[in-house]
């Protein structure tokens, strides 16, 4: 359902500016209700970096304006060292940013307007942000809804997935780093902007170096981690996410060990607001936010706290496609979690998935081309809406280059709820091996779509030698989903999946032994709820006016070398020119992935943005590249960062960093 606006025309504004105790100023964007639900009002914050005056303007006029013109108050405000705000910001979830975050929870409760009660929303960054500002404890802070978030970032952030590291941490890690350089706009701080740019400049670092110093899970990680402490959040947590989205366990995890007040939703979308999901059914999801702050914030019965813990979108009847994926289903409740149901056991047999343990079964050795993973989209699918082609394809091709296992045709419908375990006996040929696990419905034509799926960093256990046999567990990422009569399901092995994952330098395979490996399916819970009143059709506030000049696209490309066998992917972006006011925005990026098939050291990534943002007079470009490669068995980064102001060069500067892996 396309979104409507609850009024015809924006919701006002004001741009506020916030001293900090350190003399450093933030700016930000405050909506104020013109007709107020009480004599003082709560107000709900969003803290991210995202530059509020323009990057991110139109979605925030429609997300905050729209509680605005709910009677609640709403702000967005940039982080240090981002848009118009003052002062330097130099990696995500410093210290400093929640320290930041805690003074400005205090002056917004102590505005005159405002009740002293305040809230967080976000996102991905602002998500994160909500659940470790929540765990400082700031004495106003009374609820957060943290969308798109985890209570972990090594387990389970862009950087890393079961130990494996993750291209779309790569990708991220070049993106923030031409963030980083983006210059604050004169027509917001005058003719200090210049000097808040080149402060910004000439402390630029790749935040892909600091993450690739630390390939284990140690104390860098476990700060801004919640699920070091739970107990250290007593506000009430509603945390919200989709199945598509990278962030999906983080939620069922955050059920299981909070506490204090929660609630949970999980539907079929990607790194999106569920008003905006893809892919649908969209929902009411503002209106949702909305009786979630009355309840904490206004102290109003709107029986959200009554009905089940967690909300899930059983999925059914999935058609893969890279930029439009299309999904069946229905929504359930369940009390809380975990509550999944008896499990189903599967078992390998002959390449086949039976329900008994195969007598005898030969071990097979799993070591799949490099190339392997060109059909499986990206980690964290961030262009919906058809923009771009980040989501996986039909999983044939990658199929065919995988170890496989189907069961028969289903003749009775089989519905999981949770997540599901490989637990399997190998033998590694070297210290570490990277394991794929998919799980996939094959429809009656032959479709393969990817239900869920592992990816695992495997280590040879001390005191296990080469070739020996050792037993292990590897769990897949949580799912709820209903296969269909007429289809079959198929679980496939690889040692690869590139470019999702980094590949092993050397020595990745494995030898996998049928006779000891069972998956097991976790069944619907007998808890649920299953005749759940629906969600309310999406709603707005109206956006700001922007004009739109050049259409974007996204073009995602593989090409084979039939003479070397190279792989190669690169997804070119072409960002949409467009115009807030007087302002006009644009610019592009790239990233391209290269492998040869029986070479992981040919591995390489590498990453090109331009940026622009002119007025008249007044024109800045920003130009970046990253390349991550083998060499000498060290993974390499490379970094490179150049600013223009009104076509005349005025920074340029190159790193070059060796890592470990």
């Amino acid at each position: 359902m396309d979104n409507a606006y609850l009024h015809d025309e924006p919701a006002p504004y004001e741009q506020i500016a916030i001293t900090l105790s350190d003399g450093v100023v933030l700016t930000g964007r405050l909506w104020r209700p013109e007709q107020p639900a009480a004599d003082k009002v709560p107000v709900v914050l969003e803290w991210i970096p995202y530059r509020q005056s323009d990057n991110t303007a139109i979605g925030d006029s429609m997300v905050h304006g729209y509680f605005a013109q709910n009677g609640i108050a709403s702000v967005r405000v940039d982080l240090r060292g981002s848009g118009n705000s003052e002062g330097l910001l130099f990696d995500e979830y410093l210290k400093q940013e929640q320290d930041d975050a805690c003074e400005v929870i205090a002056w917004l409760a102590a505005q005159e307007w405002c009740n002293g009660k305040v809230g967080i929303i976000g996102i991905s960054w602002g998500g994160f942000a909500g659940l470790q500002i929540a765990a400082r404890r700031p004495p106003a802070l009374k609820a957060i809804v943290t969308c798109c978030s985890t209570d972990d970032r090594y387990a389970d952030d862009v950087h890393f997935m079961g130990g494996g590291l993750l291209i779309d941490g790569m990708q991220w890690g070049a993106g923030l780093f031409a963030q980083l350089g983006r210059p604050a706009d004169p027509a917001h701080v005058g003719e200090r902007w210049r000097d808040i740019w080149l402060n910004r400049l000439e402390n630029l670092t790749p935040p892909l170096a600091s993450w690739f110093a630390h390939m284990e899970r140690d104390a860098f990680w476990k700060h801004g981690s919640v699920c070091e402490d739970y107990g250290a959040i007593d506000c009430a947590v509603y945390a919200v996410t989709g199945w598509a989205d990278g962030y999906s366990d983080p939620v069922l995890r955050l059920m299981q060990n909070l506490k204090g007040p929660r609630k949970g939703l999980i539907g079929p979308w990607t790194h999106m607001y569920p008003n905006w999901g893809v892919p649908g059914p969209t929902i009411g999801f503002l209106d949702e936010c909305m009786r979630w702050w009355r309840h904490w914030l206004l102290d109003e019965p709107t029986g959200i706290m009554d009905e089940p813990m967690l909300r899930l979108w059983v999925g059914e009847d999935l058609k893969p496609h890279p930029r439009f994926p299309q999904i069946g289903g229905r929504w359930i409740g369940v009390p809380g979690w975990p509550c999944e149901g008896a499990p189903l056991a599967l078992h390998l047999d002959d390449r086949m998935l039976a329900p008994e343990p195969a007598v005898r079964a030969a071990a097979v050795r799993v070591d799949t081309p490099q190339h392997l993973g060109a059909y499986a989209g990206e980690w964290c699918p961030l262009d919906g809406g058809g923009d771009g082609p980040e989501f996986q394809a039909d999983n044939r091709p990658d199929d065919a280059l995988s170890l496989c296992w189907d069961t028969p045709v289903l003749a009775a419908p089989v519905e999981i709820v949770g997540i599901p375990r490989l637990t399997l006996d190998i033998a590694m040929d070297g210290a570490r091996a990277t394991v794929i696990v998919r799980l996939n419905e094959i429809a009656p034509d032959g479709t393969s779509a990817r239900v869920t799926f592992a990816i695992r960093r495997v280590r040879r256990p001390q005191g296990v030698a080469a070739g020996e046999r050792f037993a292990c567990e590897i769990p897949l990422k949580g799912v709820a989903y209903r296969f269909r009569p007429g289809s079959r399901i198929r679980l496939a092995v690889s040692t690869t999946y590139w470019p999702m994952v980094w590949p092993e330098h050397r020595d990745g395979a494995i030898t996998l032994y049928p006779d000891a490996t069972a998956l097991l399916l976790p069944g619907m819970p007998e808890t649920a709820v299953h005749d759940l009143p629906g969600f309310s059709p999406p709603v707005s506030a109206a956006p700001i006016p922007s004009e739109d000049i050049e259409p974007g696209d996204i073009i995602r490309r593989v090409t084979w070398d039939a003479t070397s066998g190279a792989s190669e992917l690169v997804n070119t972006n072409q960002r949409k020119t467009w115009k807030l006011g007087e302002l006009t925005l644009g610019g592009r990026g790239l990233h391209g992935y290269a492998i040869l098939p029986d070479d992981p050291a040919s591995a390489k990534a590498w990453f090109e943005s331009v940026q622009r943002y002119e007025r008249p007079g007044w024109a800045i470009r920003l130009e970046t590249r990253t390349d991550v490669f083998w060499e000498d068995g060290r993974l390499m980064l490379e970094s490179d960062y150049k600013a223009f102001e009104n076509g005349a060069p005025v920074f340029s500067r190159h790193w070059r960093h060796g890592f470990d892996y």
